[in-house]
């Protein structure tokens, strides 16, 4: 049987859309006002359906929804924070797909769940502002320190404290937003694909079996600025040239066949003093290697930073660099994944297990209970651009695959 609706759930999609920074896409940065403002949206919301609903110290906004038994939870959710520039369906999905179960329990009277519901909108999950994803489940999972929040720092200087502070948190409570894995059984979260492998497939659902590891660096580079003209090529301290070589090596490390199926990303570059006629003295860069084997992504990171030294070598470049953060690839439980599976099947939604290349909560909340994750297809596999776009109606069939596995752990070793 189907019951999300998808006007409902594209209402709510376009909703939360409009609160944004001016420009295309949606720019709602992690620990802003406007990420704020979207939780107060579904904060709302879930008050409307009568659930008790709070704000834990870390950011995150959870609503609970009872259930006829006094048993550990079951939670699912996603994120609203967003990339600069980026699109509406990235984590948001999974948040009013969250809206949307709770909406359809509200409204039936033939569905009914022995363990609470628990319907989380986590803080600060993209990694675009301060570098380190997931931050808000990271603190639910007992994971980060407020130093580290005093420690990050993004692009102006201003750290995760400052940010938490400047939005009415306080990151001096943030050990009580962990959460007591006694508390909880299960959590499972709905995401867009943000691939092409479910739309080539012409599939509904994927299950997540795997998620990647990410290790993020930031890359230093420090040569001598000088005038472009009177500047003999052969007496430069180039640091961009030695930037550029770093990226190249980036790229070819990936790429070659010893490390197959390993990204690594230069997403960003800062060059300074950044006038046209001024040699570059000094380039700093991200780098991002996600893999499924956790040896291979370390040592490609290990490796490009070899290749990053030798060149700022060759050149008379100093090269400074430092760990963002480090986490590993996550194997999500069998069991969760075969009750998503048997969810899809019932429904007569075909679906495949499949690896995630891209982080999420779920992947940091499996390190304390167990986790597992659904997909909606992506059109054209674009994500983290204006253009992300996924039907309502897929979305929809998401939610009822979603729903139906909820209700199915709500009664698994409940006897």
């Amino acid at each position: 049987m189907k019951y999300a609706d998808p006007a409902r759930l594209a209402a709510l999609i376009d909703r939360l859309a409009t609160i944004s920074d001016a420009g295309p896409g949606v720019t709602r940065l992690a620990y802003t006002p406007l990420e704020r403002q979207a939780h107060e949206v579904f904060a709302d919301h879930m008050s409307a359906l009568g659930l008790k609903v709070w704000s834990d110290a870390a950011g995150n906004t959870i609503a609970e929804r009872q259930g006829s038994e006094d048993l550990p939870a079951l939670g699912t959710g996603s994120h609203l924070d967003s990339v600069p520039r980026g699109g509406r369906f990235d984590g948001i999905a999974g948040v009013v797909a969250a809206m949307e179960v709770a909406t359809i329990l509200a409204d039936s009277d033939d569905l009914h769940h022995r363990r609470p519901l628990r319907f989380v909108a986590f803080a600060a999950e993209e990694g675009a502002r301060f570098g380190l994803a997931c931050l808000g489940s990271r603190l639910a999972a007992g994971l980060n320190t407020p130093d580290d929040l005093e420690r990050l720092k993004d692009a102006d200087g201003v750290s995760v404290a400052e940010a938490m502070r400047g939005v009415g948190l306080d990151p001096a409570l943030t050990g009580e937003a962990r959460w007591d894995p006694q508390d909880w059984y299960a959590f499972v979260e709905l995401h867009v694909e943000q691939g092409d492998v479910l739309e080539r497939a012409g599939l509904p659902i994927g299950v997540v079996d795997t998620v990647s590891g990410s290790t993020r660096l930031r890359l230093d580079l420090i040569g001598r600025p000088s005038h472009t003209g009177a500047t003999p090529m052969a007496g430069r301290s180039d640091a961009l040239v030695a930037a550029a070589q770093v990226v190249l090596a980036a790229d070819a490390v990936a790429g070659d066949a010893r490390h197959r199926g390993t990204r690594a990303t230069v997403g960003e570059l800062r060059v300074s003093p950044g006038s046209v006629t001024t040699i570059p003295g000094q380039v700093s860069l991200s780098l991002d290697v996600r893999d499924v084997d956790s040896d291979r992504q370390r040592r490609t990171a290990a490796e490009i930073v070899r290749h990053a030294q030798a060149a700022g070598d060759d050149r008379g470049v100093r090269l400074d660099y430092r760990l963002i953060g480090d986490s590993s690839p996550v194997v999500l439980p069998l069991w969760i994944r075969d009750v998503l599976t048997a969810a899809a099947a019932s429904h007569g939604a075909a679906y495949r297990v499949m690896t995630s290349g891209a982080s999420h909560d779920a992947q940091i909340i499996n390190k304390i209970i167990p986790a597992g994750m659904l997909f909606v297809p992506s059109r054209s596999g674009v994500s983290h651009v204006p253009e992300e776009w996924t039907s309502p109606e897929e979305l929809a069939t998401g939610v009822d695959v979603l729903l139906s596995a909820l209700l199915r752990l709500s009664d698994e070793g409940t006897s």
